[in-house]
């Protein structure tokens, strides 16, 4: 697979790569079970950490603390969502039992450290009963692959099949997702009454109902600076909710004050999770909320990185159901700057364009 650049090679000799290393079926942990001492061309990234430079010693995402007064909490979120798009959740305990996520964390992570010929029967590109194990979703129209091996999940609106999902960590999975989508519910709220809307609006309209969650795994790196755990990307729905382990690597871009726009170390916090806003937030709250750009990068660690992050998106998916900025946000004083979308529309410009492409939003401005 490292014989000959990626970006040199004609296209019909990148693809056989690219195919043999899918019909492998095990996935980036395979290449590190099978010894590599490198980074294969078709993972390489070109200088991928060279653009934007990384923030000043101290620079963190904000922290919304549950255990505030509701008001305050939501002042919080509301202005950790405008200034940022990012923040930790703290005092959740209301919410998530004390011993999660790290039960789903090292599920998960036990799945994909089971012996390859164990892993091997699970893998596959389809959703086959909402369930699939595969590497890089967008393996075959990326520039480049990254370090990354993922469970793919759908929990709504048409639920997976439970048996599909791998024994050793189904319960654990089931379980998360059911906390998980407690979580988001309260963070909506808050979210809302930020907006000066009711606190069900975002529920109400069903962005509860839709659910994907990724199982990531990042194997340990032979070359971290040749490559990426996940370019930088926007999530496309309403709301992420991600737990991590304590190895690091998510990395969020802020534009400061000044316009000084720098990466910024989501870095692994007790007790935390992380709240991402997603494109279809920023376009239902008319842009007081944004999406912002993340990205994995790869460390030195000799463990392998985990994180379990569910994507909450609307349910109603009817052709004769609309979306757009929320009828109570755009008024004549603030007017649209987005028009009306179905969900199929939606997803389907997003299926379109590669992870990296920052075209979602700029689809659907007015």
């Amino acid at each position: 697979m490292a014989s000959s650049s990626a970006a040199a090679a004609p296209d019909s000799g990148r693809a056989a790569l690219l195919k043999a290393f899918d019909d492998s079926r095990t996935g980036v942990r395979g290449l590190v079970e099978s010894g590599v001492s490198a980074v294969p061309d078709l993972f390489v990234h070109p200088d991928p950490y060279a653009s934007v430079p990384l923030a000043p010693p101290g620079v963190s995402i904000p922290v919304v603390d549950l255990s505030l007064p509701a008001p305050l909490a939501a002042a919080a979120a509301a202005d950790a969502a405008r200034d940022w798009g990012f923040f930790y959740l703290v005092n959740h305990e209301a919410l998530v039992p004390s011993d999660y996520p790290a039960k789903a964390l090292a599920a998960v992570r036990a799945f994909h450290e089971l012996p390859a010929t164990d892993r091997t029967a699970h893998y596959g590109r389809a959703m086959g009963g909402g369930v699939s194990y595969s590497s890089n979703v967008d393996l075959y129209s990326s520039p480049a692959a990254s370090w990354r091996d993922t469970i793919q999940l759908m929990f709504g609106p048409t639920r997976c099949e439970a048996e599909r999902i791998p024994e050793v960590c189904r319960s654990e999975i089931v379980e998360w997702e059911a906390h998980a989508a407690a979580v988001a519910r309260a963070v909506m709220a808050l979210l809302c009454e930020g907006l000066g809307l009711r606190e069900a609006a975002l529920e109400e309209a069903s962005c509860l109902e839709g659910k994907l969650m990724v199982c990531h795994y990042y194997p340990v790196c032979p070359q971290p600076d040749r490559t990426m755990g996940l370019v930088p990307h926007t999530d496309p729905g309403v709301l992420t909710v991600l737990a991590q382990d304590g190895v690091g690597g998510l990395q969020v871009k802020h534009t400061d004050k000044d316009g000084q726009s720098y990466w910024v170390d989501a870095k692994p916090v007790p007790g935390a999770l992380v709240i991402n806003v997603g494109d279809l937030l920023q376009i239902m709250s008319n842009d007081k909320y944004k999406s912002v750009e993340h990205r994995v990068v790869m460390n030195s660690h000799e463990q392998a990185r985990v994180s379990v992050g569910i994507f909450f998106n609307p349910g109603k998916r009817g052709e004769s159901v609309f979306y757009g900025p929320l009828p109570e946000i755009a008024t004549s004083e603030n007017p649209p700057k987005y028009r009306s979308f179905t969900m199929s529309e939606f997803l389907g410009a997003f299926f379109k364009r590669d992870l990296a492409s920052k075209a979602l939003i700029e689809h659907f401005k007015l």
